[in-house]
């Protein structure tokens, strides 16, 4: 496992200039058949819808996870004090692989399958899979310590908050990339600061009392992204269409199964339990020559719904002001089309962050005199946004002219 190459690769990355990969394991998983899927799948989901260079992949994404995790394991103060380089090894591979098991469109596939990424992830990593024989045949077991590391349950916590906690690897690159590719600025914090004030203890990720002020940057940034990229109601307007067209999907196939042997690709959707060669199947690619066949289905609604996604022909929206309003737009849209499918109703919020979940989604300040604290306790600024109203924003998309 901790056999190493003969020279260290780097690859090109505009985010931190350069990935270096050093160990043999982490170039061969790199390659493996379902870690290059995803390449195939959109970081942002439907986002490029809006902002037009939002063309990244998961495949860029979890390279900038793994470098972080990796400066991380290299440039914290006393990090050999934790960490060993077995498990350096396996926190870097977690990082590598956080994302395996996503579907096409980001998130909003998981509504589409009631199946969350992170469930498989588990089971690529753990099943049979390229993947796991190539962990395997480096030491046997391996790949569950890996698993572990992601769903919380190694030994060593504190492997897992460096991948999933409220300061997290995830998280640090998906904020820079994501507001370099759509080309605003909201995302932008000081990760240089960030790297240079962490400390670790057994459980926990710290953050040295000098570098709150960088910590509050980072979590203003989460909050502008979140209400001024990834939750942009012309994203949403496409993930309803994209909601419906699978929505009348799968009701054609529960009165006729063979609908499945013109839309194999979509096997995932209509199917289950579905295998992972089903999972690997169906990338964003298999999903748009899916709409390109639909275009020419015979039912009306399936048909026209593709389109709608093909051609950027998009619902309208407007704010959910009261169930009454609701009722009456929804009697409205109900003349021309089917609400079932062209009538949809969604609800965001976001606090950026929060002290009342678990402990490893808190972020804990080491003060001077060597104190532990939680950051609301000793931050004015996050102290304010946790006691701020929650902010929640309702809307309700349908097709327009209506």
């Amino acid at each position: 496992m901790l056999r190493k190459l003969d020279e260290v690769r780097v690859m090109r990355d505009p985010v931190h200039e350069y990935i270096h990969i050093e160990y043999k394991i982490i170039w061969d998983c790199l390659n493996a058949r379902e870690f290059q899927r995803l390449k195939r799948i959109h970081q942002l989901g439907t986002t490029y819808q809006v902002y037009h260079t939002a063309e990244h992949s998961r495949f860029s994404h979890s390279l900038g996870v793994y470098e972080i995790v990796r400066r991380m394991c290299n440039e914290i103060y006393h990090v050999d004090s934790i960490l060993t380089e077995e498990d350096k090894v396996i926190v870097m591979l977690a990082g590598l692989l956080h994302d395996v098991g996503h579907g096409p469109f980001s998130h909003i596939f998981e509504s589409i399958t009631n199946v969350s990424h992170e469930d498989i992830t588990q089971d690529i990593i753990l099943g049979d899979t390229e993947l796991n024989q190539i962990i395997e045949s480096y030491e046997e077991g391996l790949a569950k310590k890996i698993a572990s590391v992601l769903n919380h349950t190694h030994p060593k916590a504190v492997l897992s908050a460096l991948i999933s906690s409220q300061l997290d690897a995830d998280r640090m690159d998906y904020l820079l990339r994501d507001a370099y590719f759509t080309g605003t600025s909201y995302g932008h914090y000081d990760l240089e600061r960030v790297l240079r004030t962490l400390k670790l203890s057994l459980t926990k990720v710290l953050i040295k009392e000098s570098g709150i002020h960088t910590v509050e940057d980072y979590i203003m940034a989460r909050y502008h992204m979140y209400w001024q990229v990834y939750y942009h109601p012309v994203s949403r307007s496409m993930e309803a269409i994209l909601i419906g067209f699978f929505k009348r999907l799968k009701d054609l196939y529960k009165t006729d199964p063979k609908i499945l042997q013109a839309y194999p690709m979509f096997k995932m959707v209509l199917v289950s339990p579905f295998t992972l060669e089903d999972q690997y199947i169906l990338d964003e690619s298999a999903c748009f020559y899916g709409f390109q066949c639909a275009t020419k289905d015979d039912d009306e609604i399936l048909a026209d719904l593709a389109k709608r996604i093909l051609d950027r022909h998009l619902f309208d929206y407007c704010d959910y002001v009261s169930n009454r309003q609701v009722r009456a737009l929804q009697k409205t849209v109900q003349k021309s089309y089917d609400t079932n499918y062209y009538f949809y109703q969604d609800t965001q919020s976001n606090r950026p962050y929060s002290p009342y979940d678990e402990e490893h989604d808190l972020i804990w300040i080491l003060m001077a005199d060597g104190s532990v604290h939680e950051l609301s306790d000793v931050s004015t600024i996050v102290n304010a946004v946790v006691k701020a109203k929650y902010k929640v924003e309702k809307k309700v998309f349908y097709p327009k002219g209506v």
